[in-house]
């Protein structure tokens, strides 16, 4: 079982986080922002991983420091749970419809950290999330992991929508992209980056 717990302390945050990859999509999470909670909900239950997260953040001041924060602990927690990374299919992708939106998530678990964000809001919050948070969350999950993320919107007029698509697609395709198809390193060259 693929799996890992750490701790990330600092002036802002104090946060708490394990993820089991082979896991049922079950989630414990709490960091004060209920619109990001519930977007991780759906990250776990998509991804099909066990993923329990605990923050306290500094939300008095905004909910910057709180989100980016915990996307850099579910980066490290996701990279040191894939190890070596020996037989994983390393690339996914997932198309996924929510109504009126459609949003497209294609990564390479690679080692080699990059993001490409294509996603308009129109509004600046969602409940207590911040709608910039989004690209951030994702910047500092796909640097602290290692991830060569590409994340579109297609088209959709909702914010709740599009970001909750964006959320549910990175599950699916992170899923396909951690299973276990063969008993080599997925590259031409011996080695994925560290």
């Amino acid at each position: 079982m693929r799996s890992a717990a750490l701790i990330r302390n600092t002036k802002e945050t104090k946060i708490k986080c394990s993820l089991l990859i082979e896991g049922e999509g079950v989630s414990e999470i709490s960091t004060g922002i209920g619109f990001f909670d519930h977007m991780l909900d759906l990250f776990a239950f998509h991804s099909n991983m066990n993923l329990k997260m605990m923050a306290d953040g500094d939300l008095d001041v905004c909910d910057h420091h709180t989100i980016e924060d915990c996307g850099i602990i579910l980066g490290n927690v996701l990279k040191e749970a894939l190890g070596d990374r020996k037989g994983i299919n390393r690339y996914g992708n997932f198309v996924m419809p929510m109504d009126e939106t459609l949003a497209q998530v294609t990564l390479d678990i690679s080692g080699r950290p990059y993001l490409v964000f294509n996603a308009d809001f129109s509004r600046e919050n969602v409940g207590m999330m911040s709608t910039e948070m989004v690209e951030e969350f994702f910047r500092a999950v796909a640097v602290a992991s290692g991830l060569t993320l590409h994340i579109n919107v297609l088209y959709g007029k909702n914010d709740h929508h599009k970001i909750e698509a964006i959320f549910k697609a990175f599950g699916r395709a992170l899923k396909e992209a951690c299973q276990i198809t063969s008993d080599k390193i997925p590259s031409s060259k011996g080695v994925l980056e560290a």
